[in-house]
């Protein structure tokens, strides 16, 4: 019998990962693994982020000026690449945060059309 607490982890498409991350470093600099890990403890574990996507998601962020990184020491002690965001990167989380929240909610109103009236 399924376990109606148990909720199946769900991989992230590219364009909500990046949103993602940018809402993520919003709170301050993170390294890689510390992003991938608010992500799954923010979603209370619903949302999985493949480490084979986050990196090169990181990098093209990066690339596109939305985040800058740099080297540093993790709380364990390890060399890391701490992610941090620009201001283009603040600029594009209010854009693509409101594309997104419009995009949510025209979804609902086709899934529950009886809500939306």
């Amino acid at each position: 019998m399924a376990d109606p607490n148990k909720v199946d982890k769900v991989q992230l498409l590219q364009g909500t990962l990046d949103l993602l991350v940018l809402r993520t470093l919003l709170f301050g600099p993170t390294h890689g693994h510390g992003i991938a890990t608010a992500i799954e403890r923010t979603s209370d574990d619903v949302l999985l982020v493949d480490h084979g996507s986050l990196y090169p998601a990181l990098q093209r962020l990066e690339r596109a000026g939305l985040i800058a990184s740099e080297w540093g020491t993790s709380d364990n002690n390890r060399r890391a690449r701490f992610y941090k965001l620009t201001r283009s990167g603040r600029s594009r989380l209010a854009e693509e945060t409101s594309k997104w929240e419009t995009m949510v909610r025209a979804v609902g109103r086709i899934l529950k059309p009886e809500e939306a009236s």
